[in-house]
């Protein structure tokens, strides 16, 4: 039975709640025992993401404070599943009742209607929405900091590209450049980037449109040998869950689809000996090979579509009249949801990373 609320293997995460429902929240399953734990740790990363913070995200208020219901005592992990919850407070659920029967293009509204025969919670998204995101980011802070604790591994995700907008240079990550991530609205390490970013977004909002872009996520201290090929390859599961996080249509690792454009010699890592250890001269791979990390830094693109709820007149069905019709969207949304989507791209990351590390015993059960 596919139980598609659920992922992991080791370290599991189940995902509740409605966008509009009373809460959202996550259940991590198979969290070590030993791990020094506190809502603050978890609050630290949701912060990052919650809404309401700038002109270039939804204007819906969100506090999105977590409580820990369950899994710690006395302020570490037990072993048990750490159950946590964020309390909704700011929905507001009228604008939705007219778009129960007409389908909002670029929504999961039509196939969601068919599938759970008018079931499904349609207001705000229910759990198609976005604001699903906060119980994934709940889960990857306690990887993040199980992974830090353990192996060293940290994981940077920015913002590289918004529309057109492209960074100039490539990333790396120190301290400085991972501060410039969150020194601007749009998450971007380059300041006039950055600048030229948000200055679109607020152009395609005044125009009742939206913009897409792409995040990258650069993993750094990554042990040889995480992956179980062939299903269970570190590239299958990652790409996996990237595509759990609303709006993602696709991802790349490494040279990606640029490489399809080189000769192999061109697109071959060489290796050489570094201070003792084997590394590779370029990162074409992304640091994956076969399904299975070869030590150097994970690297990898995701896209994500133009926001779909946008104030533009659209032409749709009234599946209850079955007439052709117009929609406009009413509500708060996010003009481009890039901005908030690196710390659920760092969690994704590292509740992956985490579960392989369990599974090859690289972290223990009990620390």
């Amino acid at each position: 039975m596919l139980v598609s609320n659920s992922i992991g293997r080791h370290l599991i995460l189940t995902s509740f709640g409605e966008s509009h429902g009373t809460c959202v929240g996550a259940v991590i399953d198979g969290c070590p025992a030993g791990l020094e734990l506190e809502e603050k740790d978890i609050q630290k990363m949701l912060d990052l993401r919650k809404p309401g913070q700038s002109l270039v995200s939804t204007q819906r208020k969100e506090d999105d404070k977590v409580e820990i219901l369950s899994g710690t005592f006395r302020g570490f992990t037990t072993g048990a599943p750490i159950t946590m919850i964020i309390w909704n407070k700011d929905q507001n659920s009228k604008s939705y009742e007219k778009l129960r029967t007409e389908m909002r293009p670029g929504h999961s509204d039509y196939p969601a209607y068919v599938k759970y025969k008018k079931f499904n919670d349609f207001r705000g998204g229910g759990r198609f929405s976005g604001r699903l995101t906060a119980t994934h980011v709940m889960g990857g802070a306690i990887a993040k900091k199980l992974l830090k604790i353990t192996l060293n591994i940290e994981t940077h995700s920015y913002t590289c590209q918004i529309g057109t907008s492209k960074m100039k240079k490539q990333f790396s990550p120190t301290k400085k450049t991972v501060n410039a991530t969150y020194s601007n609205d749009v998450r971007c390490p380059e300041d006039n980037t950055a600048k030229k970013m948000k200055k679109d977004i607020l152009a395609a909002r005044k125009k009742g449109d939206s913009l897409g872009g792409i995040i990258e996520s650069v993993t750094t201290n990554i042990p040889t040998g995480l992956g179980e090929p062939i299903f269970g390859s570190l590239e299958s599961d990652l790409s996996r869950a990237m595509f759990s996080i609303p709006a993602v249509k696709g991802v790349e690792f490494g040279s990606g689809f640029r490489g399809s454009e080189k000769f192999g010699s061109e697109n071959n890592d060489a290796y050489k000996y570094r201070n003792g250890k084997i590394v590779t001269t370029s990162n074409n791979s992304g640091g994956i090979l076969g399904g299975i990390s070869n030590g150097m830094p994970i690297i990898f693109r995701v896209a994500f579509k133009p926001a779909s709820s946008i104030a533009k007149i659209q032409d749709t069905v009234d599946v209850k009249k079955k007439s052709q019709t117009k929609i406009q969207v009413g509500g708060r949304h996010d003009p481009c949801v890039v901005p908030r989507a690196p710390p659920v791209v760092d969690s994704w990351v590292s509740l992956i990373l985490a579960d392989h590390a369990l599974l090859s015993g690289k972290i223990k059960t009990v620390l």
